[in-house]
């Protein structure tokens, strides 16, 4: 079976998985910068919107999508940075996790390549230097150069940048191709000394390795190039350290596989871990070389295609890539089989040693030991601790080699072996325990202390509990530190309180999770430094996860020392939290501070920090001190708080208010009427502000009821005073103003008067009434608001208050004015003192109107004739005014006919309908003068003023009122229409109105009466006789309504406008007449068009156009000849017209009427005005399709502007090859001058001319006509050119086999191959083909060429034409076992082979093939069954093997195999060979297997066995009936088969003294001394001695006996004697050591003077081992 590789090949991902277009995979947007983030610029199609995708491969391949467009992106190494690059030069760096923008740069130069070097910059490669980027220095803004480019480099894909750790040395790594071959070229540049070297190499690394006896590491630089001769692999030293060994330059050759010619290195990664070098290739190989030596550890195919991308894994132990089918694959050292790979090679055998060493590998462990024992049983000692030292994992590090080192004798005048062993593990790295341990021991002895500070602090020494014991037997401190790193908490605890370090433990203890008597430390703490002591109580207190110390206990002790002081500031730390389980401590701080310091208590209750102490036991504590405030806030007990909260002065009245938040309404109310009872002038301030604050809960109603019970107003008028501006209590607005009545505030009464809406005002003003006051403002404000005018008059008036009247109307509201008139009048008041009213109030601020309406309504309407006049006199402008006048004129018959015509400022409507009944003419003036249309209308009508109401119209000109008043439905139109025409519109001489009225008939539909009124003021001498517009609108109405009166118009009017007319004669079908408009107006052209466009008649236009003879009326005419298909009649107008313009029609008409002559003298006279393509191109091809080649040519020779190409095409999609041909021909256009010459039939000239062409679709044009005429030298030419073109070559095999040429299809494949540009789709369609025409030469082929061939379809080929051995070959090697194990067994006859389908079968992935093939050779090749499954072994399921072999009843054919994997200690495994061997009789492999193998079912194989006509097979089943501890089962089997000695061993196994007691006696009693003998020796620990007395005397055997008892007698004398001296050196020991506890200090250190308790001595220290050292002291306090 071969051996397992020495890596591990993985792969992670598959991109396309994950929806990467396969077509984003690649160099350019695909980056790889560690082994976390792949980062991939994908756009899908042009209208997609570009994203970059981030997987996350340490996230569970996590996939983040972001919609960038950028044209590189690089991922930081393990942070969510992304670095992105546009348009080449613009560069910006982001944080996705902050969503912020870190930087940003705009470089002078492209950046051609860049990557990430570190963990804080990128390395940035441009056309002439190399730049580094900080992107986390805030101080970096732009990128630093730090060297120039080399001119090797110049034309090179720049495709690697690497630094190395120390950021000294860099390289640049480029490809190109020359002389076909992928050439390398690197620069490598020392910063040190700001250098570069050009060097060939495709691909570098920088790496380090520690060389033997070598002070620092060595720092390597290796590089791989292949060239023309060969490939090499070279490993060299840079800035060589000064007392290292020098590195000797390392070249090795690296191999190649004969198939990769041309392949070469792509990438090369350095594992640290290892001090392997990776080295990739083009092909997918991968190679691993020893960084030190050089030497090839492995090489072999990883993938199929190109890995374009690598970087190092996080662990620096392999690396990671991505190949261009979008696998990601890590490939790693396997540590577990790499050196027994190595050393199946014997030459490899020191490297294995060496790499083991180095990196602690198993597999090399044996061969290390034998060296070891080898050198040492040689005496050379030195060597031998050197293996030791570097043993892998250091195996041979153990007490039993220090042991033996520590025996060899120190050499003269040299250190010992132990101490130069010391020194090379020291110089190696650390020591473990015991090494650490035995090295302390005599640097301690020899007082160089500060040796052991320096491996601390270097950490050589591996710190435990026994090295500390060591350790402190010289120096606590330094004990101290060793235990804090071994972390021995108990004894780090002890230490700190033995140096006094009170603070570190809690935080210590804390950490290592370890909990000490934390009691008994405190206790000891406060007598020594109380300050100490209360600071370590409150860290107990306050530890996290709960106080790890008795807060109560804690009291106790301060208490005990009466430091009430640092108890209260203890406990105000410890109870903070304010834990319900905290109240009686609550309340002990509480009392405590009353008690003693009532401030503290009183701040400490103000704060609020507590709220589960005893309240009523405070609140008694609190009222005896004074503090009512707080006896308030804690008490719940009625008395209590009507005792305490009467006294105000004492407490805090805002902190009153919110204490009655408490209450509900009945205690709130009690509590209040307690305080106004008690003391009111003290507390009704009080009372106020709580009623104030509780006025919504406790009601407005009950507090004023208890205001009112102790009459106290001022109460009242305060509490509500608070409230009534937020209340819309009708009663609370009325009880406020009872209550500031009386109390006087009459301000305040007429505010609320004035600003409220809530009040009842009836209510309000019937008091206001009651209340007689000295100021009637309120009252006149509360009747003003709710229209009590009325009673406000008559009050007044009654009480003779005028001045109270005049104020109302003058200051307060004069907008009332006439109300207050109204009501004047209406209680008779006398005219002179209303008159004298009306003449003190500000006429601008009285509402005329409601004045005049109150005053007419009461016929008294002259009465403000006064006012009015005074009025306007002031210069009072208001429209009331004059209303009022104007129907006092017209009432008083005062000329209003001159008022209503002279003034402007009346209401038109209102005094026109005021006057409408009075006289109608009045009214009509009025409507008149506002314009009042509809108003004047109806007046007009309902009084016959027909001629008023056309003038009216006329005058107006509004289409509107015209409309209204001609609408079919008036009934009085007839009469208005016959005054308009015979009256109004002979009057008018405003042509503008006359117009309107004009369009209004029109628009009524009256043409009749139109046509009648505009003959009337246009054929009659009027102003309107030459007005235009009427003659139109004339000749519109004629056109419209009496088309016969027309022509007559058109001959006798001249002013009309022609365009017009003419336009709606055509609209209505009046052609004629529009011709005559035209001809009369010279109009030639327009007249044309009626000809052609609408009396259609083309013959009359052509007449026209030769008696006006204008170029414009023959084009006009040519078009429509042209359209009228007369084509030669078109043209020959259009030459007379000399009118090129419409060439576009014209040629098109003409070619497809065939009129090619006429054509070209159109064309002719085109081109003596217009150089425009399509004039030449329609001549030309005229010439072409009329056969007139030599024409052509010489118009294509002489200057032109054809468009020749276009012209070609056309001909040659028609037909004329011999045309297109000098077309094409003309303008070297080979391509289409190819295809036409394969028309013509010309083949050598159309090969030639596609190869001129260089294009595929003229070879392929070509190549079909050399087909179809079997020219296949031709056609081979042609071939050739097309399938290097992958997608052409599909077209092409398919028409050759339809043609059925499949010789000349594989001659011409085979050519291909030897051409430039072969690609796999030429390699497979050959295979494919000779599969189906050649199936002999299909092996060869795909053995030559199955690394570049497309698998999967070849595969199917060989399907189709059943090639077995191929399509396995093909399997294989596209590493599809699965389906080439399958193939081999489905077609055995053909495929199968068993050395190759044992290689394939264990490379499987499905795991029934296993399975499958086990069947497949149980069928067909049973013998070599065994050997298959032993290729099997660790890939199938052992249990699931012997079911199947089982059922088919053939267990015998797979002995060998269970035999082989019952070390497995399977249960179906070993019940198989058990049957088995039973069947066979073999007892003593059975016996073998039932001992070695326990996983069976021993009960039921003992019950087969215990029956076996054989003893031996009975023996057995006893030793399984032993083995299960059947002791009787087992004794009774042996003692049936005589089998004595088995039975004495069971027994003896037993350890039953019942047990062996009954097969003793039975032994006695068959009389079978010698066996009595053996079972007293066998079971002598189990026999007890009076048993053996007992049988010894009954039945004679003392002789036999004797020496067992003697031997019993001796061995306890012997125990006694020895329980006697352990007995009496225990008590000499626990004398020392009490001695020693008398003599050793409390804490380890000098004894601490600690005081005395009351007991008088000081208790015993405790151990070093126990916690603290402190024990607990009597405080003196017993708790309450």
């Amino acid at each position: 079976m071969a051996s397992a590789l020495p890596i591990r090949f993985t792969e992670l991902l598959q991109l396309t998985q994950v929806d990467i277009n396969a077509a984003s995979i690649g160099f350019n947007s695909c980056t790889l910068e560690s082994d976390t983030f792949i980062c991939v610029r994908q756009k899908i199609s042009d209208e997609a919107q570009p994203e970059v995708i981030i997987i996350n491969l340490k996230n569970n391949n996590e996939v983040i999508r972001r919609p960038i467009k950028a044209d590189s992106a690089i991922m930081h190494w393990h942070k969510q940075v992304i670095a992105l690059k546009a348009q080449q030069r613009t560069l910006q760096i982001f944080d996705l996790a902050q969503k912020i923008k870190l930087k940003s740069n705009t470089m002078n130069e492209d950046v051609l390549f860049w990557k990430w070097i570190s963990i804080d910059a990128i390395g940035l490669v441009t056309e002439t230097s190399v730049y580094h980027w900080n992107v986390f220095d805030a101080s970096q803004s732009t990128p630093l150069k730090i060297f120039d480019r080399n001119a090797n480099l110049n034309g090179c894909q720049v495709i690697n940048y690497r630094v190395n750790e120390d950021d000294k040395w860099m390289v640049v790594v480029g490809i190109s191709q020359q002389q076909g071959r992928v050439v390398g070229a690197m620069q490598l540049y020392s910063r040190d000394r700001g250098i570069s070297q050009a060097i060939e190499g495709h691909a570098a690394a920088f790496g380090t390795i520690h060389l033997e006896k070598a002070p620092a590491d060595t720092r390597v630089f290796t590089f791989a190039v292949r060239t023309a001769t060969g490939a090499k692999l070279h490993i060299v030293e840079i800035d060589h350290q000064q007392g290292n060994p020098v590195f000797a330059k390392k070249a090795v050759d690296v191999y190649f596989p004969p198939e990769a010619t041309n392949d070469f290195p792509v990438a090369m990664q350095v594992s640290q871990k290892y001090s392997i070098i990776y080295l990739v290739t083009k092909y997918g190989f991968i190679h691993l070389y020893d960084l030190e030596t050089g030497t090839c550890i492995f090489m072999n195919r990883i993938s199929s295609e190109t890995i374009f991308t690598t970087a190092p894994d996080s662990e620096s132990a392999g690396i990671v890539g991505v190949n261009r089918k979008g696998q990601v694959l890590s490939v790693s050292v396997d540590e577990h089989t790499i050196i027994p790979y190595l050393l199946q090679n014997p030459a490899n055998s020191t490297l294995a040693v060496k790499l083991a060493s180095r990196a602690g590998l198993p597999g090399a462990d044996n061969l290390y030991q034998q060296q070891f024992e080898q050198l040492y049983a040689q005496g050379n000692y030195v060597e031998a601790a050197k293996i030791a030292a570097n043993s892998p994992r250091g195996f041979l590090r153990t007490p039993q080699t220090i042991e033996k080192f520590k025996q060899v004798p120190q050499p003269q005048g040299q250190l010992s072996i132990i101490l130069q062993y010391f020194g090379m593990l020291l110089d190696k790295g650390s020591l473990n325990g015991a090494e650490s341990i035995e090295l302390v021991r005599p640097v301690l002895q020899q007082s160089r202390k500060h040796l052991l500070e320096k491996w601390l602090k270097e950490n050589k020494l591996e710190c435990t509990e026994e090295l500390g014991d060591v350790v402190r037997l010289y120096d606590t401190q330094l004990a101290l530190s060793i235990y804090l790193r071994a972390n021995v908490a108990p004894k780090v605890i002890s230490g700190f309180a033995e140096t006094g370090q009170f603070e570190k433990i809690l935080p210590y203890a804390t950490h290592s999770g370890f909990q000490p008597d934390y009691s008994l430390l405190l206790q000891n703490i406060v007598r020594v430094n109380p300050e100490k002591g209360a600071e370590f109580a409150s860290a107990l207190a306050n530890a996290e996860g709960g106080p790890l110390v008795d807060i109560e206990r804690v009291v106790d002790v301060f208490q005990s020392q009466n430091m009430i002081q640092q108890a209260t500031a203890f406990l105000l730390d410890a109870l903070k939290e304010n834990l319900e389980g905290h109240g009686k401590l609550q309340t002990r701080l509480l009392e405590m501070n009353l008690v003693s310091a009532p401030q503290v208590a009183d701040a400490i209750l103000g704060n609020e920090m507590f709220s589960h102490y005893d309240k009523a036991r405070v609140a008694q504590l609190c009222e005896s001190a004074g503090l009512y405030q707080r006896a308030l806030e804690n008490s719940e007990d009625p008395g209590t708080i009507k005792r305490n909260i009467v006294r105000t002065d004492k407490v805090n009245v805002e902190w009153l208010v919110g204490y009655f938040g408490r209450f509900n309404i009945e205690q709130s109310l009690d509590c209040l009427n307690e305080m106004l009872k008690v003391n009111i002038r003290q507390n009704l301030q009080a009372v106020v502000q709580i009623a104030t604050k509780y006025s919504d809960l406790l009601g407005p109603n009950r507090l004023i009821d208890l205001f009112e019970k102790y009459r106290t107003a001022e109460g009242l008028y305060y509490y509500l005073g608070s409230i009534v501006n937020v209340s819309e209590d009708p009663d609370v607005h009325f009880k406020y103003i009872e209550a500031a009545t009386k109390m006087n505030q009459l301000t305040e009464v007429e505010r609320i008067c004035r600003d409220s809406n809530y009040y009842n005002a009836e209510k309000v003003k019937n008091f206001l009434k009651e209340a007689k006051l000295t100021e009637q403002l309120p009252l006149i404000i509360v009747c003003d608001r709710f229209n009590f005018i009325h009673d406000l008059v008559l009050y007044l008036y009654q009480n003779q208050q005028f001045k109270s009247i005049e104020v109302y109307v003058q200051r307060v509201n004069p907008a009332r004015t006439p109300a207050v008139v109204g009501g004047l009048l209406d209680v008779d008041c006398e005219q002179s003192i209303i008159k004298n009213l009306l003449q003190s109030v500000d006429p601008t601020s009285v509402p005329i109107d409601d004045l005049v309406s109150e005053v007419e309504s009461r016929n008294r309407l002259k009465l403000l004739l006064p006012f009015l006049e005074t009025t306007l006199a002031s210069g009072n402008q208001q429209q009331a005014v004059y209303n009022a006048l104007a129907k006092i004129y017209i009432d008083s018959n005062n000329d209003p006919e001159k008022f209503l015509k002279e003034n402007g400022l009346y209401d038109t409507l209102v005094v026109g309908k005021y006057c409408e009944k009075r006289d109608p003419n009045l009214a009509y003036i009025a409507y008149q003068k506002g314009q009042n249309d509809l108003e004047l209308i109806n007046i007009t009508n309902e009084n016959s003023m027909y001629k008023a109401q056309a003038r009216y119209l006329l005058e107006r000109a509004d289409a509107e009122i015209w409309a209204f008043v001609l609408n079919a439905n008036n009934i009085y139109r007839r009469s208005t229409v016959d005054h308009v025409i015979s009256t109004a519109v002979p009057e008018s001489t405003e042509p503008d109105k006359v117009s309107v009225a004009v369009k209004a008939f029109l628009s009524a539909d009256l043409p009749a009466d139109l046509i009648e009124l505009l003959e009337k003021i246009i054929l009659e001498p009027s102003p309107f006789s030459d007005n235009g517009s009427l003659q139109n609108l004339l000749m519109l109405t004629a056109a419209k309504a009496d088309k016969g009166r027309l022509m007559d118009y058109i001959h006798q009017l001249s002013d009309y406008n022609a365009d017009e007319i003419a336009n709606v004669c055509i609209s209505v079908g009046l052609f004629e007449e529009a011709f005559e408009i035209y001809k009369k107006a010279d109009d030639h052209m327009a007249a044309a068009n009626i000809l052609v466009d609408h009396v259609v008649s083309i013959d009359r236009a052509q007449e026209y156009a030769e008696r006006v003879e204008l170029p414009e009326v023959w084009s006009k005419v040519a078009k429509a000849q042209l359209d009228g298909l007369r084509v030669s009649d078109a043209i020959e107008s259009y030459i007379r017209a000399q009118d090129p313009s419409n060439y576009d029609e014209v040629i098109e008409t003409a070619t497809h009427a065939g009129k090619d002559e006429d054509l070209i003298k159109y064309l002719r006279m085109a081109r003596k005005t217009q150089r425009e393509p399509a004039i030449d191109t329609a001549l030309a091809f005229c010439f072409a399709r009329i056969n007139q080649l030599t024409e052509l040519e010489d118009f294509l020779h002489s200057s032109n502007v054809t468009d020749v190409e276009k012209s070609g095409d056309k001909a040659y999609e028609e037909g004329y090859h011999q045309a297109a041909k000098i077309f094409y021909a003309s303008i070297s256009n080979w391509a289409k001058l190819a295809t036409t010459l394969v028309h013509l039939e010309e083949y050598q000239a159309a090969v030639d001319c596609a190869r001129k062409a260089h294009s595929v679709q003229v070879w392929k044009q070509v190549h079909k006509a050399c087909i179809a005429k079997k020219e296949f030298s031709l056609a081979q030419i042609c071939g050739l050119n097309i399938i290097v073109h992958a997608e052409e070559l599909q077209g092409l095999i398919k028409q050759y086999e339809c043609e059925g040429y499949f010789d000349e299809l594989i001659s011409l494949l085979e050519a291909g191959l030897d051409k430039d540009g072969l690609h796999p789709g030429m390699i497979t369609e050959l295979g494919v083909a000779l599969s189906r025409y050649h199936p002999e030469r299909v092996m060869q082929h795909i053995r030559t060429h199955w690394n570049r061939i497309n698998t999967p379809k070849m595969i199917r080929a060989c399907e189709e034409a059943n090639l077995w051995p191929e399509l396995v070959f093909l399997y294989v090697h596209y590493e599809e076992q699965d389906n080439a194990a399958l193939a081999m067994m489905e077609r055995a006859a053909d495929a199968w082979d068993h050395q190759s389908f044992k290689d394939i079968i264990v490379k499987v992935t499905n795991l029934e093939i296993y399975y499958r093939a086990l069947n497949f050779y149980l069928e067909q090749q049973p013998s070599l069954l065994t050997d298959l499954l032993q290729a099997l072994t660790t890939k199938i399921d052992v249990n699931r093997v012997v079911r199947m072999f089982e059922k088919s009843d053939n267990i015998p054919l797979i002995k060998p195999f269970l035999l082989n994997v019952q070390t497995q200690n399977k249960k179906a495994v070993n019940k198989a060979i058990n049957d088995l061997l039973i069947e066979e009789e073999d007892y003593k492999t059975l016996r073998d297997s039932v001992e070695n193998y326990d996983n069976y079912d021993a009960v039921e194989l003992a019950q087969r066995l215990e029956h076996h006509e054989l003893v031996f097979f009975r023996q057995i089943a006893a030793n399984i009936y032993r083995k299960n501890k059947r002791w009787e089962k087992s004794i009774a089997l042996s003692k049936q088969d005589k089998l004595y000695k088995d039975a004495i061993e069971t027994a003896a196994t037993s350890g039953k003294g019942n047990v062996v007691e009954e097969l003793l006696r039975y032994f006695v009693d068959i009389g079978s001394r010698e066996c009595y003998v053996g079972m007293l020796y066998a079971c002598y620990d189990l026999i007890r001695l009076e048993v053996v007395m007992e049988l010894s005397w009954r039945h004679g055997l003392t002789d036999f006996s004797m020496p067992f008892m003697i031997n019993f007698m001796s061995q306890q004398a012997s125990t006694i004697e020895t329980l006697r001296r352990d007995n009496e050196e225990r008590k000499a020991r626990e004398a020392k050591e009490q001695k020693e506890e008398d003599s050793t200090p409390i804490l380890g250190g000098s004894r601490l003077m600690l005081t005395q308790g009351p007991g008088g001595s000081a208790p015993a220290p405790l151990p070093f081992h126990q916690t603290n050292g402190i024990t607990p002291q009597p405080t003196g306090y017993r708790a309450f």
